[in-house]
C-alpha cells in the first residue's frame, strides 16, 4: 500500500500542480472563453464515454496495469502541451487527457478496492487520500513560488516527470501486488 500511496502521491501532486497553470495555457491559446468551456466539455465527453470501456478493461487486465498506462501516456502527453499551438491540438489533448483521467478513476478505485486491509477499509481509504491529498497540496502552494523564477513550461516539464515517477513507482509495487492480485480473481471465479 505504501508503493502505491507513494505512486498516486506523484500522480495527484502532478495533475493538481498543472490544473491551474493548465488553464491559464488553454486561455492564452483559445480565442474565447467559449472555446475553453468546448475544451473543457470534450475533457469531460470523453471521459464519460470511456468509462464502460474503461471499466471492463480493467476487470479483465486489472487496475495496477492501466494506472501504468494512465502515468506513462500522461507523462508523455505533458512533454507535448508546452509545443502546443493551436485550439484545436488542445480539443485533442483535452479527449486524450480525458479518457486517461477516466483510466485512472476507475484503476483507482479498482486497486483501492482490491487491497486486504486488517482493519477498516473506511481507514485505510481515509489515510490513503489523506496522504495524496496533502502531498499535492503543498506542491501547489510550492508552485506558485516556482514560477516566479521557471516559465510555464518547466511546470508541465516537471509534471511529465511527476508522471512518469508514478508509473515507475506502480511497475516497482506491481511486483507485489500481482500475486495477491491473481488469488483473490481465482477466489473470486471460484465462488
Amino acid at each position: 500500500m505504501k508503493w502505491f500511496i507513494l505512486s498516486q502521491s506523484f500522480a495527484m501532486t502532478a495533475a493538481s500542480v498543472s490544473f491551474p497553470f493548465y488553464l491559464l495555457f488553454i486561455q492564452n491559446i483559445g480565442r474565447s472563453f467559449s472555446s475553453f468551456g468546448f475544451a473543457y466539455g470534450l475533457f469531460t465527453l470523453s471521459a464519460a464515454l470511456s468509462h464502460r470501456l474503461i471499466g471492463r478493461l480493467a476487470d479483465k487486465s486489472g487496475g495496477m496495469r492501466l494506472l501504468i498506462l494512465y502515468a506513462i501516456g500522461m507523462s508523455f502527453l505533458f512533454l507535448l502541451i508546452p509545443s502546443v499551438t493551436t485550439i484545436e491540438i488542445v480539443y485533442i489533448i483535452q479527449i486524450v487527457l480525458g479518457v486517461l483521467g477516466a483510466v485512472q478513476k476507475t484503476s483507482e478505485k479498482l486497486v483501492l478496492s482490491e487491497f486486504s486491509y486488517d482493519g477498516s477499509r473506511g481507514k485505510m481509504i481515509g489515510n490513503y487520500h489523506f496522504w495524496t491529498s496533502l502531498c499535492s497540496s503543498f506542491a501547489v502552494m510550492g508552485t506558485g513560488l516556482l514560477l516566479n523564477y521557471f516559465t510555464i513550461h518547466y511546470i508541465f516539464y516537471g509534471c511529465s516527470i511527476f508522471f512518469l515517477a508514478s508509473g515507475i513507482s506502480l511497475i516497482i509495487s506491481h511486483t507485489d501486488y500481482l500475486p495477491s492480485y491473481k488469488q483473490r480473481v481465482k477466489r473470486t471465479k471460484a465462488n
